[in-house]
């Protein structure tokens, strides 16, 4: 397979078809497609409420769980990169991670 080169505002990289994590992250939504199907289910067939809520939580913990997933890679790669190579980069990554890391509250 031919390399395609990926060249994003923050880093360049080699490209050999779909990233592991992606694919992973991948599997993970279509799970938790098939959480929010079953919640719209026991929501129209009127299920016990607390019941409801437990998947509900159950939702948000499996979508935090591919957010941190999708996190790592972002620090491992991009972050990573940013902070090697130094100049305005760096500091740019660093905001906007400390940013994103702001919103979801960890």
């Amino acid at each position: 397979m031919e390399a395609v080169q990926e060249k994003t505002k923050r880093s360049t990289h080699e490209k050999h078809g779909p990233h592991p994590v992606n694919l992973r992250a991948l599997r993970r939504l279509k799970n938790i497609e098939g959480q929010v199907r079953g919640l719209q289910r026991m929501v129209d067939e009127e299920k016990y409420c607390v019941d409801i809520l437990t998947q509900v939580s159950a939702v948000r913990a499996a979508l935090h769980s591919v957010g941190m997933l999708i996190l790592r890679r972002h620090v491992e790669t991009c972050v990573s990169d940013a902070i090697e190579t130094g100049g305005t980069d760096r500091a740019d990554i660093i905001d906007e991670l400390m940013g994103v890391l702001a919103k979801e509250k960890i």
